[in-house]
């Protein structure tokens, strides 16, 4: 579950995270916020992150799935993925920046220079490193699945020895992150007020389908609330 297993704990006073030169945006900088149950907020809304990294003096970015527990986020891919093997390659681990988004509105302006979008979203860097520890892997796991359907891993079948064998689990500590924030209406010059050009913003919202039963499905098997709840 989100929020629940063994995290690294937070400071007693949930204090904000701390600014960093990396943390700190050079543009609208009136929209970065520290405030850390802001970015658990964020974060735990959302379950795509985009993982990035450099790799022979490139840069990679790959879209994966992620979990929260507490203050660490999880990522888990195959035992022969690049990042998963990088990140346990060394002692020293793998320089990561990873990034999560929510598109809420289609800001659209009289002018195509001050279209925007409404959104909300958090960078983290940090050292990547891989998770080794049994206990710690399966509560990884378990958040993970948890992270996109909450109460999904309790009713499924936990993994067995080989599928744990060619998975593989990064932590990620939430040390130096930033969230950022736009919110509100267009904003037009004076000058283009008059101008007969729709303005507004468009909301965006994410739902969910009426879910589909599987062909193989035994029959009696419910839909379960935490799909209901959905």
């Amino acid at each position: 579950m989100r929020g629940t297993g063994q995290p690294t704990p937070a400071p007693a006073d949930h204090a904000d995270y701390p600014p960093t030169d990396r943390t700190v945006p050079t543009r609208s900088a009136e929209r970065a916020s520290y405030d850390r149950e802001l970015v658990h907020a964020i974060l735990d809304e959302g379950y795509v992150c985009h993982l990035g990294f450099v790799r022979d003096g490139a840069p990679v970015v790959l879209p994966t799935l992620y979990g929260r527990v507490g203050e660490r986020l999880y990522v888990h891919g195959s035992t022969g993925s690049r990042p998963l093997r990088m990140s346990g390659g060394s002692d020293e681990g793998l320089a990561v920046c990873l990034t999560v988004t929510h598109v809420d509105g289609l800001v659209l302006a009289r002018s195509a220079f001050h279209h925007s979008v409404n959104y909300r979203s958090v960078v983290v860097h940090g050292i990547a490193r891989q998770v080794t520890d049994p206990e710690e892997r399966r509560t990884a796991l378990d958040a993970l699945v948890d992270h996109v359907v909450p109460g999904r891993s309790a009713d499924s079948r936990p993994a067995n020895k080989k599928e744990l064998a060619a998975t593989a689990v990064i932590r990620l500590d939430l040390d130096e992150v930033s969230a950022k924030v736009r919110t509100g209406g267009v904003d037009d010059e004076p000058e283009d007020l008059a101008l007969a050009h729709w303005a507004g913003v468009v909301p965006v919202h994410r739902t969910y389908g009426a879910p589909q039963p599987d062909g193989d499905l035994p029959p009696g098997v419910a839909l379960p609330d935490y799909l209901t709840a959905l």
